[in-house]
């Protein structure tokens, strides 16, 4: 993917904003060895996600692990590790056909007071980000799994040239080490978040999926598991 610039996360709150929607910038094609494909659905498997090195920080500390016959990323952030990102980029022959998303993940340890919707206390066990592009400009939708965040709110907006982005909290609190599955239209999320719900709209090629747990707000450790992502087309 071309990138227009290069932000980074210390470059200020807009770098910020840029740089989280932008964390797929600099990844490889994806993998056909870890992704499986057929006609219908792909299957991100865990180890098809990259390290966004340009986008995080020294640490990564993110683990393949197994589980009988699930495989899935466990995260664990220790505080003051810097945030770090993983990634997986879509192939652009398939960003248009691509219609919904599914994954699963659990909460393993919540940040205390974790509240994405409150800037000073912005952490969360888990984060989903789903991006899209349309010339230089990223739309991200940002899912959380929220430590004590108002299940289904939607929050901290960013509109601007350059990124579109919204904050949903999908889970919050208890029950921990056990496994929620989550299932999105991705139209239908995009009209929905930056179309007003036009269902008209034109959606732009979705680009690819990011995923996160941080504590470096609240300074306190966060966990998350995150299973195979599923794309339907």
């Amino acid at each position: 993917m071309k990138r227009p610039m290069r932000p980074t996360l210390r470059s200020g709150a807009f770098g910020l904003e840029l740089g989280l929607a932008c964390l797929l910038c600099g990844l490889g094609a994806s993998s056909a060895r870890a992704d499986k494909a057929d006609k219908t659905e792909r299957i991100v498997t865990p180890d098809a996600l990259q390290f966004a090195k340009s986008q995080s920080g020294p640490d990564n500390y993110y683990t393949v692990m197994k589980e009988g016959s699930r495989a899935f990323v466990r995260s664990r952030y220790l505080p003051p590790m810097k945030t770090a990102v993983l990634a997986w980029q879509a192939p652009e022959a398939e960003r248009q056909a691509i219609r919904k998303l599914r994954w699963t993940w659990r909460a393993q340890v919540l940040p205390e007071g974790g509240d994405e919707c409150t800037r000073a206390k912005a952490d969360s066990a888990a984060v989903v980000y789903v991006t899209w592009k349309r010339g230089l400009r990223y739309y991200t939708l940002k899912y959380v799994w929220s430590a004590v965040g108002t299940k289904g709110k939607i929050c901290d907006g960013k509109r601007n040239p350059f990124v579109a982005q919204d904050t949903i909290i999908v889970e919050s609190g208890p029950p921990l080490n056990s496994w929620r599955t989550v299932e999105i239209d991705l139209a239908n999320e995009y009209r929905s978040h930056f179309e007003g719900g036009d269902q008209s709209a034109a959606v732009p090629d979705f680009v690819g999926i990011g995923i996160m747990s941080d504590g470096d707000q609240t300074k306190s450790p966060s966990s998350a598991d995150f299973g195979a992502f599923t794309l339907t087309r």
